[in-house]
């Protein structure tokens, strides 16, 4: 078979896999999550394997340990945030009155220095807080109803377990199946990129997750001790969305100054709310994510960004999931075509000029 039939034949594989993903989309969240998850644990499942425990016995100590740690974790987390979560879309409306009640006197004084036209009113100010508590709400409603529907959330806590613990158990099994299947002529070099990819994975999951974990206790804790309402529910929701850049931090300076300016009676507090984000920022643009993600990944923020927009406009709360890591094997994979290209009599022609170096 020539190389160009090869490329045919992958080619038409990949759109048609595409295609049944995305009709099939409804379906892949615990079979997604199982996958993330053993890829995750596989790890620690070689280390206890090379103990001398079985491979049978290693997946399932580990998957238990799993399950107990999520558990706990649930235990602890769950009941106050939900809580919190039900306290604040009930007082959202007072908020909304006391935040623009705080603003008027800043909003009297910026129309008197600006022209009529230029200068916001009150009621814009209540329109736009209103939209975007309802924006948010729509938000919210969306993505439960998209990814985590009451049939997806039964399927991710019965299924993904289940999942897990086989794809775990199998997963060498599986990567040399995988391997036996690579054409025979590119499978050194098919090697060199998967091995690549996965560097590349491993380094940005682990390295993202334990960003997430940091920031998410930082803000959650930082806000909590500051006595500002809801602030462990805003700070673990800043902390997970921390994986998209920007909008974890983003989030929290926001959220947390309408809550102080609703809340606190002195600019005291909204001063403190400020400085501790300020921090936040400090320490995870320059300490957390230098150290803990670098630059494993080697995708501008701007394509993380639209890789999030696009995962979740096609395939919602699994896109969502599955964003970054397409897009990081889409880089590793354009990376090694430029490579080829640049090296190719495409880019150099047919008579190259000599290198005119002293």
């Amino acid at each position: 078979m020539t190389t160009e039939r090869q490329l045919r034949f992958w080619l038409i594989g990949f759109v048609l896999l595409i295609v049944a993903l995305y009709f099939l989309r409804g379906i892949l969240l615990p079979f997604v999550a199982g996958m993330a998850v053993a890829y995750f644990l596989d790890p620690l499942c070689d280390r206890i394997e090379k103990m001398g425990c079985s491979r049978t016995w290693a997946t399932t100590i580990v998957t238990a340990l799993f399950l107990l740690a999520v558990a706990a974790l649930a235990a602890v987390l769950l009941p106050p945030l939900e809580t919190q979560l039900v306290d604040f879309f009930g007082a959202l409306p007072t908020y909304i009155q006391a935040v623009t009640a705080k603003l008027g006197p800043i909003l009297k004084a910026l129309r008197s220095h600006l022209p009529a036209s230029a200068a916001p009113s009150m009621s814009d100010v209540t329109g736009y807080l209103g939209r975007i508590a309802g924006w948010g709400a729509d938000t919210v409603g969306s993505l439960l109803s998209g990814g985590l529907a009451l049939a997806n959330l039964v399927s991710l806590i019965f299924i993904t377990p289940i999942v897990t613990f086989y794809l775990l158990r199998d997963w060498d099994k599986i990567t040399m199946k995988i391997d036996l299947w690579l054409p025979r002529d590119h499978a050194d070099e098919i090697r060199v990129q998967l091995h690549e990819i996965d560097r590349t994975l491993a380094g940005f999951a682990r390295g993202q997750a334990t960003v997430c974990l940091c920031l998410a206790l930082y803000y959650g804790l930082g806000l909590s001790l500051i006595g500002l309402d809801f602030g462990l529910a805003l700070g673990l929701i800043a902390g997970v969305l921390s994986f998209i850049p920007f909008v974890g931090s983003f989030l929290a300076l926001i959220g947390s100054i309408g809550l102080a300016l609703a809340q606190f009676g002195t600019w005291q507090g909204v001063a403190m709310v400020v400085a501790l984000c300020a921090v936040g920022q400090v320490i995870e643009g320059n300490f957390l994510t230098p150290k803990l993600v670098g630059d494993r990944v080697r995708l501008h923020p701007v394509w993380v960004i639209f890789a999030l927009l696009a995962g979740g406009a096609l395939f919602g709360f699994v896109g969502l999931l599955l964003a970054v890591p397409v897009a990081a094997v889409c880089g590793v994979l354009t990376r090694y075509s430029l490579g080829r290209y640049l090296g190719s009599r495409i880019y150099r022609g047919e008579n190259p000029p000599a290198d005119s170096g002293n």
